[in-house]
């Protein structure tokens, strides 16, 4: 065995990582200083690291299917990490800045969307697998691996956060949409922050609650897996959350136009943010679905902000 690993029981450490390793193939050896040999070096480097990101994943993972595919591909990064060690003839170490940054990604936005972000590094090296097949005839097995792991990803896949995606986008678009619009046409008919802000609030809490039972209700009538009540949940906690990012501006400034113009900003980076998220999980293409959630949230804004500004200068509002 190249590793000596303990079981998973027991935990995975990089100080298990055995750099006394003795050669069992036949080494070819390229050279280092030209692009060649540094490009197989990073690739190298690249498949021992993933190696250990999958097998620190594996390890603290419950469902068996998700594990089993990730000791899969940890195994088959090992393979090609030993290929590319038949050319440079060089033992590499893992790098664990790499290791510990996706298994904490994986951790806190989940499963799903550590690997795939991971693995979405992987279809800009296609080209370079390419180029070293004219000294290394193994590069095209390797990519073609690589091209599976993604695939196995997608067919892996069992999280529950990923159920409830749509709960999630219909709680997050509506308090973008609909505070966003609120807000602006409050900043102008009220006149002041503070009464914008506890308007805001009212508006947004009791929004977030009817948006919670509604999502309840729409789930149970489908029937489905998905638990109505979790559905509830998900969709009123990012409501609530959003509602929370939109008003702080009025609360933190006095004056109305830093205040709309802060809580667009707002807006503008939950959208970037929950996008770049759905985009990796579900594949999606990420520029266009943030410039169409941009376009909706920020053209209801400004449309409400008229209508205010109307309204306030019909009714003679002056408070």
């Amino acid at each position: 065995m190249l590793y000596s690993l303990v079981s998973f029981q027991s935990g995975i450490t990089l100080l298990e990582y055995n750099l006394n390793i003795k050669r069992q193939d036949q080494d070819i050896g390229v050279d280092m200083n030209d692009d060649a040999g540094r490009q197989i070096l990073f690739f190298q480097k690249n498949e021992i690291t993933e190696h250990f990101i999958y097998l620190k994943l594996a390890s603290i993972e419950k469902i068996p299917g998700n594990k089993e595919v990730m000791l899969k591909i940890a195994s088959d990064e090992l393979a090609h990490y030993n290929i590319w060690k038949k050319y440079t003839n060089k033992d590499v170490t893992p790098d664990r800045f790499q290791i510990w940054k996706y298994f904490l990604i994986a951790r806190v936005f989940g499963l799903t969307f550590g690997l795939k972000l991971m693995e979405g590094g992987e279809e800009k090296a296609q080209e370079a697998y390419g180029r070293i097949a004219v000294c290394a005839a193994e590069a095209a097995q390797i990519a073609g691996e690589e091209e599976a792991h993604e695939r196995k990803l997608l067919e892996m896949i069992d999280e529950e956060r990923l159920e409830y995606v749509g709960s999630i986008v219909l709680g997050l678009n509506d308090a973008l949409v609909e505070l966003t619009g609120a807000l602006a046409g409050l900043t102008f008919a009220l006149g002041s922050a503070r009464l914008v802000a506890t308007a805001g609030a009212i508006t947004g809490i009791a929004a977030s609650l009817s948006m919670a039972a509604s999502e309840y209700l729409s789930t149970k009538s489908e029937g489905g897996s998905k638990s109505p009540l979790k559905a509830a949940i998900y969709t009123g906690i990012t409501y609530t959350l959003t509602v929370t990012a939109l008003i702080l501006p009025y609360l933190l400034f006095d004056h109305l136009l830093i205040s709309l113009g802060s809580m667009l900003l707002n807006a503008v980076a939950i959208i970037f943010m929950f996008t770049f998220y759905i985009s990796v999980v579900k594949g999606l293409n990420f520029y266009k679905r943030f410039l169409e959630m941009v376009s909706i949230s920020l053209g209801v804004a400004a449309l409400s902000f008229v209508i205010g500004l109307g309204v306030r200068i019909l009714l003679k509002i002056d408070v």
